[in-house]
């Protein structure tokens, strides 16, 4: 398959890190007793209850847990998207909370990569309009080329000019996965990526997904409730009731030590 073009370090870099892009290399992810607290009609709600966790810059990562557990919303607040109510969230060297919206959405253009479980799509732009979105808010003058280039690596390079409702299920998340790959993220959040799926297309798309984060070095936070699919992670963190109850390393990141070892 064809890669991505890489973002040069002016179009990546949005002027919020004073070292540059690249400058946090060891650790993407730091949270720190991170809490989140809703207001309804019977009260305050807890959704995260003191939350730790660091992820290594290049490591994958699985959460699970039951549903309403605080899985999409840990990943809402890795994203930017919710803000907590207490504590530090920190991605790739920045803290979140200090953030204006403007600055959030600047950072997320150029450091993180988002896949739903619904696609997400523009009904009315082609697989390519739809790839290109994100490089045309950023004013890369050759969008369409690595748009392009992009669906191309997915598979989908006789797609292009096809709209989100001529492609199959699993076609879409392949336009979603090069969307979220186009820009060159530093950090994937794929939150039930395969949950609309048939399992055997699931796990073609799985498969794509996680081939591009290790040509890419991504890192990846994947929200499942697929525990064999979790078990492809270096790591699954558990979550039940708004806390981490588990945080165990799997067979995936003993096979990639020993293949990093082999290749020293």
């Amino acid at each position: 398959m064809t890669s991505f073009s890489s973002p040069t370090g002016s179009q990546r870099d949005t002027g919020l890190h004073p070292g540059g892009p690249d400058s946090s290399a060891d650790t993407l992810i730091e949270l720190g007793q991170v809490q989140l607290n809703l207001r309804s009609g019977a009260g305050e709600v807890n959704i995260l209850r003191g939350i730790d966790l660091t992820v290594p810059a290049g490591e994958s990562v699985s959460i699970v847990g039951p549903s309403g557990a605080g899985k999409s919303t840990l990943m809402m607040l890795m994203a930017g998207l919710e803000r907590a109510t207490s504590g530090s969230v920190r991605v790739a060297g920045q803290e979140l909370g200090g953030m204006s919206e403007d600055q959030l959405a600047l950072f997320r253009r150029a450091r993180i990569g988002i896949v739903f479980q619904a696609f997400r799509l523009v009904p009315t732009m082609s697989a390519l309009e739809n790839v290109a979105i994100p490089l045309e808010l950023a004013g890369a003058a050759d969008a369409f080329e690595r748009a392009e280039e992009g669906l191309r690596a997915v598979g989908l390079g006789h797609r292009l000019t096809h709209y989100p409702d001529q492609l199959s299920g699993g076609e879409q998340q392949r336009v979603a996965l090069a969307r979220a790959f186009v820009a060159g993220p530093s950090l994937l959040l794929a939150d039930e990526p395969t949950g609309n799926l048939d399992g055997t297309t699931g796990a073609q798309v799985i498969d794509l997904m996680f081939d591009l984060k290790r040509r890419h070095g991504t890192t990846l936070v994947l929200i499942t409730h697929d525990l064999d699919l979790a078990q492809r992670c270096d790591r699954i963190v558990h979550l039940t009731d708004g806390l981490i109850s588990a945080d165990e390393y799997t067979d995936a990141a003993s096979r990639a030590g020993e293949r990093t070892a082999a290749n020293a």
